[in-house]
């Protein structure tokens, strides 16, 4: 262990408040390059480093701006919001299956948006929902904190569903139907057992029924070419996605022209601003992971990946149902604490270090999708998450309620999750 590692934790520790404080208002991009920069004069870093982080992540990188473009797009024509209160009238107002129906088409968008696109668009969608539908805030907080929840807990079933499934799945060179075939039933249960949990933590709240509004969801159509045209294209872009794997196409070279497909239609309704969507993508996003990856891959260089594959090593004795779990939960609390993006790149580095990971890599993924949901600084989802209540001065959820839901919520889905990981392996 090279003892410029003590440094490297301390620039990471900083970089880390940088994002939480958001001092002047610096975005959370722009913190995690300097933490890189500071990482790359010090020599923590190394300018092979930074090629390295690229040839890993550029793929994700160019996929995950792709999809984050196309569902902005969507949802400036209407999509969502249109089949969200669509969902609002078929529930015949039973606040419960509101709460069902809301937390299926969060699964849904996370899969195929992933989930930050949940975090940015799902909620103040709700939000106005629950308004419009005069719900108290006792009433509102449930479905708020289900949104946010199912967020990051049903990200898991396709490689676009998650940054941290893309930068996984191009480290280990995973095809999108590989890692697919092998997370649906996983992400099928955590989905369920998401439901389960948020419903018996809120199950006061979600009784009784509310008086349904006189409103035709065709009228938040904003453009109705791309709203005709969505559903084709995201089953054509799935397929693709599918059978990238057989012509050994990065899913990048798919999902872009995609972005470029949905960005020409937006141009040609002239309806929506497609410049502006262009404008307020999170970019800043793109940025942290890059910075905050490539601090970690120097922290993982100076012997920090070592300490972590010991400990797997240790995991690795016990038998697989048994190992996933231990190595999940591992993974789960550095994500936690650490946030998701440089947890799982820690947990690459590491998992590759071993004489027989076996697949803990897909271990490493349910932990790092999971796991952020202990604590409010977990994945840039959760902190998107929590700006949108923000910005839109919605609730305010503080940080000490968030982490005992998360507690409370988080760790049987995760736990179960993983169990059912070492069953999808066996069966």
């Amino acid at each position: 262990m090279s003892i410029l590692l003590y440094p490297g934790i301390i620039i990471f520790v900083i970089t880390l408040f940088l994002v939480l404080k958001r001092p002047r208002n610096l975005g959370i991009g722009y913190s995690a390059l300097i933490g890189a920069a500071i990482s790359l004069i010090i020599g923590v870093s190394t300018l092979k480093d930074v090629i390295s982080v690229w040839n890993i992540v550029w793929n994700a990188t160019f996929t995950f701006i792709a999809v984050i473009i196309i569902s902005l797009i969507l949802d400036e024509a209407g999509f969502f919001e249109y089949i969200a209160y669509r969902i609002a009238i078929m529930a015949k107002g039973s606040v419960l299956k509101l709460f069902l129906f809301i937390m299926l088409l969060g699964s849904v968008i996370s899969a195929i948006f992933a989930n930050d696109g949940t975090a940015l668009i799902l909620t103040p969608i709700v939000y106005s929902i629950l308004l419009r539908f005069n719900f108290s805030e006792n009433k509102i907080i449930p479905f708020i904190m289900a949104t946010g929840f199912i967020a990051d807990t049903s990200s898991m079933p396709f490689t676009v569903s998650n940054l941290v499934n893309l930068v996984t799945a191009g480290y280990f060179n995973i095809t999108f139907l590989k890692y697919s075939e092998i997370m649906i039933l996983p992400d099928i249960v955590s989905i369920i057992a998401s439901i389960t949990v948020v419903f018996l933590f809120y199950r006061m709240e979600f009784s009784g029924n509310y008086m349904m509004p006189d409103i035709d969801p065709s009228k938040f159509i904003k453009d109705r070419l791309i709203f005709k045209l969505a559903v084709p294209l995201i089953i054509i872009l799935m397929l693709f996605y599918f059978l990238s794997g057989f012509f050994k196409i990065p899913i990048s070279f798919i999902a872009m022209p995609f972005a470029v497909i949905f960005y020409l239609l937006a141009r040609l309704g002239k309806n929506i601003d497609a410049n502006y969507i262009i404008k307020i993508a999170p970019w800043q996003i793109v940025l942290f992971s890059l910075g905050m990856y490539i601090i970690v891959f120097g922290m993982g260089r100076q012997g920090l990946d070592n300490i972590y594959t010991y400990i797997l090593e240790v995991f690795n004795n016990f038998p697989p149902v048994i190992s996933y779990l231990f190595s999940g939960l591992f993974f789960a609390f550095n994500a936690a604490f650490m946030n998701n993006l440089p947890s799982v790149m820690l947990g690459n580095l590491a998992i590759s270090g071993l004489n027989n990971p076996g697949l803990l890599m897909y271990s490493n993924v349910i932990g790092n999708d999971i796991g952020p949901k202990f604590t409010p600084i977990g994945s840039l989802a959760t902190l998107l998450w929590l700006y949108t209540l923000e910005r839109k001065n919605a609730i305010k959820i503080s940080y000490k309620y968030y982490m005992k839901f998360g507690i409370i919520t988080a760790l049987p889905v995760l736990s179960i999750t993983l169990v059912s990981l070492y069953i999808s392996l066996i069966i």
